[in-house]
């Protein structure tokens, strides 16, 4: 990343490229947010706490948001020491232990102001009924993907945006596979859409049958008076 374009926690740039948009822009940066939890196999004595977990906000690609982050401020339920936990660098990340479940509220700030910080909130989850998850043979992971849409950003946060170091050289993922999800949910949907077409013709071919059998009522009516007519 170009140097002219560094800056440091709570700068504030004030060039023109600082509120000139780009126009016709749109930059795309998807994230994961979270928690795991893993249950302690019994009530621990001191505090009543049965679980440890973590909840997380990271990008979806293998990149540092800390350039164009500038803090995430993560609010947990009001009984925490400090329930509201800011952090500046990635992956950002609190760890705890907690009996209970309760929402999470994250803000997201930029590091350009003019920007609006976005507000996201997650349900932390410790109980499941996975066999597994409950005789504490794995962690039970409750995950999503989402995207920030950064449309028309000043020139000054467009290159930030545009030039993100890599988060770690090693290998990059996530508890979910979420390429898999998609197509499982693309693939679902097609069943649904192949059922629907399926439903639609059906009923089609019965508004027919029945528009056929009301029109041979009709013409057997019209026969029926006709004949009558003749009679009289």
């Amino acid at each position: 990343m170009s140097s002219a374009f560094e800056c440091n926690e709570g700068y504030v740039p004030n060039s023109v490229s600082s509120t000139t948009r780009v126009k016709n822009s749109t930059i795309v940066k998807p994230f994961v947010y979270g928690n795991t939890a893993k249950y302690f196999g019994k009530k621990r004595e001191e505090d009543g706490h049965t679980h440890e977990w973590s909840f997380y906000l990271k990008p979806y690609e293998n990149e540092d948001p800390s350039t164009y982050i500038q803090r995430v401020q993560i609010k947990l339920h009001d009984s925490y020491p400090n329930p509201n936990r800011v952090l500046t660098k990635a992956p950002y990340e609190v760890r705890e232990t907690g009996w209970g479940e309760f929402e999470i509220t994250v803000k997201i700030y930029f590091v350009d102001p003019n920007e609006k910080p976005l507000t996201i909130f997650h349900l932390l989850k410790l109980f499941s009924t996975d066999p597994e998850v409950i005789q504490s043979k794995r962690h039970l992971v409750n995950e999503y993907y989402d995207e920030m849409v950064f449309h028309e950003p000043s020139h000054f946060f467009h290159q930030l945006l545009m030039n993100s170091k890599p988060l770690t050289e090693g290998i990059y993922e996530h508890e979910t596979n979420f390429k898999e999800k998609e197509e499982q949910t693309l693939e679902k949907m097609e069943n649904a859409r192949q059922i629907i077409r399926n439903e639609i013709s059906d009923l089609r071919e019965r508004l027919k049958l029945s528009q056929d059998k009301m029109q041979l009522l009709k013409e057997k009516i019209e026969s029926d008076d006709l004949a009558a007519d003749d009679v009289i």
